[in-house]
């Protein structure tokens, strides 16, 4: 198989488009822990501790999500680079381990979206009570 200087770049579009979902999952987070900070502040009685954790946890996936999608677009463009220099083979590697980190991002996120709908769970929860 030839990989030619333009393959790599059709996942620009992809990958920006993904870091930019995951930084609107990050500023989500942001305001809700603002919010929920606020809400301390007022009432210390009244906080969830499940929502902590569970915030903690998706804090440390987004942010190790956007670092393999960014560590995967930097990846793209080294790998766009040595096409250009004809230097097809380490091209093609350095394209796959790219891939590769975008997979990795991907898997992040869907492990992301399973602990966001936890959250759901325990909002629906306290409401219950």
């Amino acid at each position: 198989m030839t990989l030619d200087l333009t393959t790599p770049a059709l996942l620009f579009p992809a990958i920006s488009l993904l870091l930019l979902a995951y930084t609107n999952r990050f500023l989500t987070i942001a305001n809700l822990i603002r919010s929920l900070n606020r809400k301390y502040e007022d009432d210390p009685q009244n906080i969830i501790y499940g929502q902590i954790k569970n915030l903690r946890r998706r804090i440390y996936l987004i942010k190790y999500m956007q670092i393999w999608g960014v560590g995967s677009l930097f990846l793209c463009v080294a790998s766009m680079f040595a096409l250009f220099l004809d230097y097809d083979l380490t091209g093609a590697i350095i394209f796959g381990v790219s891939l590769i980190m975008l997979m990795i991002s991907l898997w992040q996120s869907i492990h992301e979206i399973m602990i966001s709908t936890e959250a759901l769970n325990i909002e629906l929860t306290n409401m219950e009570k």
